[in-house]
């Protein structure tokens, strides 16, 4: 079995887990990849045995980061995820517009716990989602550094605008 799956494929992920396995969820855009996704995967990874990522849609990432986001297609992000030891699994998600697609398929993943950043912006909605899910929340690293993806495309573009 390939560790990219779609949510169409995400029923079969339960058997090929053990029943005692703590699945931790993490998700987001990955876009350009930096050192402070590697650390938070990395961290996340630590708190639990199964890693799985829902990845964003296309779509979503340029609703999300604006019209020349994303950098990579969904497929290249997924391939880029599944290299990193720390991840067990990637779910390339569809676009989804509403909380319960959301919560519908982590519902179905059933993670023992949902892994974020201190910083994060949207923690209040991370929270409910848990508590839907059955879920525990877990700060498993700040904003590590100046890593951001937008701030390095915003560099690299002033870089080049210098030349």
């Amino acid at each position: 079995m390939s560790n990219i799956l779609s949510s169409k494929t995400i029923n079969k992920l339960p058997d090929y887990l053990k029943k005692d396995q703590k699945i931790v969820l993490v998700g987001g855009c990955f876009d350009v990849l930096h050192p402070g996704h590697v650390v938070f995967l990395e961290k996340a990874k630590k708190v639990g045995d199964i890693l799985i990522v829902l990845l964003e849609s296309d779509l979503k990432v340029r609703k999300l980061k604006g019209r020349s986001r994303p950098v990579h297609n969904q497929k290249q992000r997924a391939k880029v995820l599944s290299a990193l030891k720390s991840v067990d699994f990637i779910v390339m998600l569809p676009y989804m517009e509403k909380d319960n697609e959301y919560i519908s398929l982590i519902a179905k993943i059933k993670p023992g716990i949902i892994a974020v950043t201190k910083e994060y912006p949207n923690i209040n909605y991370h929270q409910n989602v848990a508590k839907l899910v059955k879920a525990k929340i877990k700060y498993v690293t700040r904003i590590i550094g100046n890593h951001s993806t937008s701030k390095i495309l915003n560099h690299q573009s002033r870089s080049l605008g210098k030349n």
